[in-house]
């Protein structure tokens, strides 16, 4: 199994903390790799927030390879973050790992959001196709305010080897995941969290309908809709098409992944448009057991579980930084000073919602389609 770790704060952290957490449940991982995402960027990011951060790893050739490419687009280079590796015992280390802040060429410069938006994905592709076949460039995202840095490897050690224990990165939001792909070979591509257009999420888990889900998504004509290494790369491209595509609210992406049966949808409000969902997008729905943790655009973060409930998952916190972890260890290595009456165990009817800046812990229920927050459960 994998094990996850998302801490959301209304102020700046290191992206350690999420690597001690990982380290309490490790018993979960396997120590075979770790991927981070951060949003909501500081330190010396925090004035380039408009700017589009690129965040992958290239070897000599490949890098030699990239600056031309985004030269002759017109791209221009305002600032580059390479962590300070320290040689470590078990880790083969790339050429360069990096994270480049550009800004954009001029004549998209005064286009409209999507237009960018557009542009950034077109490029991350096109980049990922040149160097795919020799793995010279590997490109995890390219979107303002997101940095992702990944690596096989135990995430303690990654965290030595990155530098980050000494390192001025650090984020507002981060998540974590530890070990690498369950089913298929390990690949960088394949390591959670995944990221399209401020989008993200990451899994613990076993997508047994990832093949129905695979293809329905191949023929939306969505250029970023590719990929696959991982199972669980669909939930991300789910959680994209529903709310980004389709622009339904956040709660619809659990109607959508876990149906209700038509006698428990017919007790909604919403009905109509429920069964509308059901029917229409049925080939997403996702077949676990399955724990998902994922964040929006406007920075809220939300774990769900499927309806077979066999991966673990807490949500807890204060007011101003809340953790979204596989095991309350883990949780408890975070924020040990909290009232842990009202940590939340999403049960399968569960959405955990945990608005932008950490401000509060909200619990809606499909079944009934009410919110409550969590401190009125206790």
């Amino acid at each position: 199994m994998c094990r996850l770790a998302a801490i959301t704060s209304d102020k700046y952290f290191s992206p350690m903390e999420n690597i001690i957490a990982l380290e309490t449940m490790k018993e979960g991982h396997d120590g075979s790799g770790m991927g981070l995402i951060l949003k909501g960027l500081g330190g010396e990011f925090e004035e380039l927030r408009e700017y589009p951060i690129l965040s992958g790893i290239c070897s000599r050739d490949g890098v030699q390879e990239l600056d031309a490419y985004m030269n002759g687009l017109g791209f221009k280079l305002k600032y580059t973050w390479t962590p300070r590796i320290r040689p470590m015992q078990g880790i083969d280390s790339h050429d360069h790992y990096f994270a480049r802040v550009y800004d954009y060429p001029d004549i998209y410069k005064e286009r409209s959001s999507e237009e960018k938006e557009s542009l950034l994905l077109k490029i991350r592709l096109s980049l990922r196709r040149m160097g795919e076949q020799d793995r010279s460039i590997i490109i995890f995202a390219f979107y303002p305010d997101i940095l992702a840095l990944k690596e096989v490897g135990d995430p303690l050690v990654l965290g030595e080897f990155f530098g980050l224990d000494n390192s001025s990165l650090k984020a507002k939001i981060i998540f974590a995941q530890g070990r690498q792909n369950t089913n298929y070979a390990i690949d960088l591509y394949a390591c959670h969290p995944f990221f399209i257009q401020g989008y993200g999420t990451m899994a613990n888990g076993e997508n047994t309908a990832f093949l129905p889900i695979r293809e329905f998504l191949s023929g939306r004509g969505f250029p970023g809709y590719i990929g696959y290494n991982s199972d669980s790369e669909v939930f991300c491209h789910i959680l994209h098409y529903a709310c980004n595509q389709l622009g339904y609210p956040l709660q619809y992406y659990k109607d959508i992944v876990t149906p209700l049966k038509q006698s428990e949808i017919n007790m909604r409000s919403d009905r109509e448009a429920v069964s509308l969902l059901k029917m229409s997008l049925r080939p997403l729905c996702i077949d676990g057991p399955n724990c998902v943790i994922g964040f929006t655009p406007d920075g809220s973060c939300f774990m769900l579980q499927d309806a077979k409930k066999l991966r673990p998952g807490i949500v807890g916190g204060v007011k101003g930084k809340y953790g979204l972890m596989s095991e309350e260890c883990g949780l408890e290595s975070s924020i040990p000073k909290r009232h842990k009456n009202n940590d939340v165990f999403p049960m399968k009817y569960d959405m955990v919602i945990v608005e932008p800046d950490a401000a509060e812990v909200k619990v809606w229920n499909q079944l009934h389609s009410n919110t409550t927050t969590a401190d009125s459960l206790i």
